[in-house]
This record gives structure tokens, sequence and C-alpha cells, in this order.
């Protein structure tokens, strides 16, 4: 009896998540290398709250709760504002993720201060590309409540296909220095070469999240179910355990952003983790040399 071959459709998903993962525990590598890296989601964190009170302040202030429903005109302006303003920090500090693994991956040494250095550099870019995306979240939101069931379901379709195009943007805004327009379309291009790992590492990056945050829901409900000092002691320790598993994900994921941009654009690997021959074997056929299962550039 003949051994059973697995589609081709399986063994190139089954590739692609293999390099995906391999890809992985190199930014892992990376990241240990350069933990002052870890401050750069904490710093945005912290500005993202502190931006969020200050404009939610006056809205809440100027009619209550209610206000969010119906904010009148000063209202939907200081909302814009407010999502062009968080988008931007985001943005700002992912970029300065980028620049400092960018920095590693180069065979270089970043520390926190090059990182932000390198996204003060390029505010030009990112502001522009931090309005698009506040306007994009706008439009997505606003379908979603507008048009009922129906309108749920598309802005999700959306919101995926827009994250997935413009996965690596942040990498080439930062490396290339090009304007949001020709980033956006460098990115799509880039999609249509890396799309199984891009939607691997999405997807992956998810479920590592969910079962590193898991414990920290299980020590919470049985905190919660002890009730008294216990509770609160416990509620606390797994909102820190959470956080930090947001921080270093955050970190990991802007990392693997860059060491994909690098490939799929062709740029040449220096040394470290990322380095040619551990690339080079990220992306080679496993156990065979069939052409489907070629890296990116086929």
């Amino acid at each position: 009896m003949r051994d059973f071959d697995p589609p081709i459709t399986t063994l190139t998903a089954m590739t692609r998540i293999s390099r995906t993962i391999e890809l992985a525990k190199a930014s892992w590598q990376v990241l240990k290398a350069d933990k002052e890296l870890l401050l750069l989601p904490v710093l945005s964190l912290i500005a993202t709250i502190l931006v969020a009170a200050t404009f939610l302040a006056p809205i809440l202030l100027g009619g209550g709760a209610t206000a969010l429903e119906n904010p009148g005109p000063v209202g939907y302006v200081l909302l814009f504002a407010a999502y062009v303003v968080l988008a931007f920090i985001t943005i700002f500090f992912n970029s300065a993720l980028v620049h400092a693994a960018n920095e590693r991956l180069d065979g270089g040494d970043p520390t926190l201060g090059s990182a932000i250095r390198g996204a003060l550099m390029r505010v030009g870019r990112i502001l522009p590309w931090a309005i698009v995306s506040a306007t994009v979240s706008i439009i997505l939101r606003a379908i979603e409540e507008r048009a009922g069931a129906l309108g749920r379901i598309v802005s999700a379709i959306g919101g995926v296909a827009w994250s997935l195009v413009t996965f690596l943007v942040i990498p080439v805004l930062v490396i290339e220095g090009v304007g949001v327009g020709e980033a956006i379309k460098r990115s799509g291009a880039l999609f249509k070469k890396t799309w199984g790992e891009n939607v691997a590492a999405q997807v992956g990056f998810g479920l590592i999240g969910f079962l590193a945050m898991l414990p920290a829901f299980l020590i919470g409900a049985g905190a919660v179910a002890a009730g008294g000092a216990i509770a609160v002691i416990g509620i606390g320790a797994a909102v820190v355990w959470v956080l930090t598993v947001v921080m270093v994900l955050s970190a990991l994921n802007g990392i693997f952003q860059t060491a994909l941009y690098r490939h799929a654009a062709g740029v040449a690997a220096g040394s470290g983790p990322f380095g040619a021959g551990e690339l080079q074997a990220a992306f080679q056929p496993k156990g065979g040399s069939s052409g489907f299962t070629r890296g990116f550039a086929g």
C-alpha cells in the first residue's frame, strides 16, 4: 500500500508555519540581546493612556457618558484628533522598535536612545501614516455601527484585509524612507510574496498571546472566587501578567516585521540570529526540493 501523500496545499501551509516559527524563535533571540526594546511598548502604553484621558475628559465632562454616543461637532473633531494622536503614538514607538531591530540585524548594537532618535527622524512620514490609519479605523467603525449585522461582517473583513496588506508599511517607511502612498504599495507588493508567513504570524502571535495569558485568567478567576485581600492581590498579579505578555508580544511582532521585510525586500542579511545562514535556512524547503515550497521569491 502506498504511503499517504499530503496534498500540496497542506504541505505548503506546514512549510509556511514552520518558517514563521523559526522567525519567531529568532525574534526572541534578538529581544533577549536587546531587552531595553521592551521599554518601547511600555512607553507607548503609558503615552496612550495619558493621551486618551486628555481627549476623553473634555467630552465626558461636557455631557457625561452619553456624549460619546452623540458628541456633537466639537466632540467629533476631538474624537478624530484623538484617533490621529493615538495612532501616531503607536506608530511612532513601533517605528522606533523597527529602527532598533533593523540596526541589530545589520550587526549594530541599538539602544533606547538610538531607537527613539530613529523614529524622530521619520516623524514627517509617521504623521501622514497615522492620519491614514486613523481615517481607515473611523470608516470601518462607522460601517460597523450603521450597517447592522452586514456592516459588522464587512468591517471585520475589511479590517483583516487592511491589517494584512499594510503589515509591512512601517518597515518600509522606516528603512526605505518613502512616502505613505508608496509605502502602502510596497507593503501590498511584499504581501504577495509573504502572505503565508504574514497570516501565520498574525494568527500565531495571537494564539501564543492567548496561551500565555491563560494562566493570568485562571489566577484572576481563582482570586475572585477566594475573595477578600486574596482577590485584590490575585487580580493585580493577573493584570501585571497580561500587560507583560502584551509588551513582549508587541516587541516580538516589531522584530518579526523587520526580519520579514528584510528578506522579502532582498536586504542583505547581517550578523546575529537573522544572519544569512539562519535566515536562508528558515526559507529552505523541508525534506525535499519541490517547487511549491520555495522561499519568498518563488
